[in-house]
C-alpha cells in the first residue's frame, strides 16, 4: 500500500516513468511480482530491498535492457520496449583504461553518432561542474574511486536524457568517500535536470538523497512500501541528526523486516 504522502505530480499529468504490474521468471524463479510503482517529472526515488529482491533486475527492466515477464514499463504515457530511451549507470564505473577521462566522458555521446571532436569539446567543457578540472587528460588508474564515480556519472549525465537509473553508483567506494560523493550529489542534483531512480542498500542514503524511498519485499519481490520522505529542501547532511530523519528511518527499516 502506498504512503499517503506520497507526491504524485501534477494531478492528471502522465508519469515520467512507471512500473504496471511488472513481474519477472527466470529459470524457474520468480524474481519480481507485480511490481506496481510510478516516478513523476523531476523527482528523485530511491529504490531499496533485501540482497537478492531484484532491485538491480528492476532498474534494467527500467532501462529497457530487457522485457518483463508480464506486465509493462511505460515513460511519458507510452511503452518502453527498447534501451537508449533513458540514462542508465550500472554498478561498475566502466572505464576503459586506454582512454583519458575526456574521452571516457565522451564515450556515450560518440556511440549516439556524435562527431569525436563535438562530443570530447562537450565532456571537456562539463569537467568543471563535476569538480574534475585538470583531469581531462588523466587516465582512470590514475583517480581515486569517487573521482572515477564522478566521470562515469558524467558520462551518463552528459548523453542528456530527461531520465537518470543509477544502480548502487557509490557502492564500492569506502565510507568517507561515499559520504562525500552523496553530499556532492546534493550539490549539483539540480544541475543533473533529470528525473532519478537510485538503487541502494543504504537506508540512510536513500532517505538523505531522495524524494520518495521505494521498498522492494523478500523475493519474489512486490513493492512493500511507497514512503515520502517530506524532509526540506534543499537536503543537507545535517537532517540526519533530526527526530524526522530518525522516524523516516525506522519506517523504512521496519519494511525492511529489520525491526519489529
Amino acid at each position: 500500500m502506498a504512503d499517503a504522502r506520497v507526491n504524485r505530480g501534477t494531478v492528471g499529468a502522465k508519469p515520467k516513468l512507471a512500473a504496471r504490474g511488472v513481474g519477472v521468471e527466470k529459470g524457474g524463479v520468480r524474481i519480481l511480482d507485480g511490481v506496481d510503482f510510478e516516478v513523476s517529472q523531476g523527482e528523485f526515488v530511491a529504490l531499496i530491498g533485501p540482497s537478492g529482491a531484484g532491485k538491480s533486475t528492476l532498474l534494467g527492466l527500467l532501462a529497457g535492457l530487457e522485457a518483463p515477464s508480464e506486465g509493462y514499463v511505460e515513460k511519458d504515457g507510452a511503452p518502453l520496449d527498447r534501451p537508449g530511451l533513458v540514462s542508465y549507470m550500472p554498478q561498475s564505473d566502466l572505464l576503459l583504461p586506454w582512454r583519458s577521462v575526456v574521452a571516457n566522458v565522451s564515450l556515450g555521446l560518440e556511440a549516439t553518432g556524435v562527431p569525436k571532436k563535438v562530443a570530447r569539446e562537450r565532456a571537456a567543457e562539463s569537467l568543471e561542474r563535476f569538480g574534475l578540472v585538470g583531469f581531462g587528460g588523466a587516465p582512470p588508474w590514475a583517480l581515486s574511486g569517487g573521482m572515477r564515480s564522478r566521470v562515469a556519472l558524467l558520462r551518463t549525465a552528459l548523453l542528456g536524457r530527461d531520465m537518470l537509473l543509477l544502480d548502487e553508483p557509490f557502492g564500492a567506494l569506502d565510507a568517507l568517500t561515499r559520504r562525500g560523493l552523496q553530499e556532492w550529489i546534493l550539490g549539483v542534483r539540480d544541475e543533473l535536470a533529470a528525473t532519478i531512480v537510485l538503487v541502494t542498500h543504504d537506508v540512510d542514503e536513500a532517505i538523505l538523497l531522495a524524494d520518495r524511498v521505494v521498498v522492494l519485499s523478500e523475493r519474489p519481490a512486490h513493492v512493500a512500501l511507497d514512503l515520502a520522505v517530506g524532509l526540506e529542501r534543499p537536503q543537507t547532511m545535517e537532517q540526519e541528526t533530526t527526530e524526522g530523519f530518525a522516524a523516516l528511518k525506522a519506517r523504512l527499516l521496519a519494511a525492511l523486516g529489520v525491526l519489529g
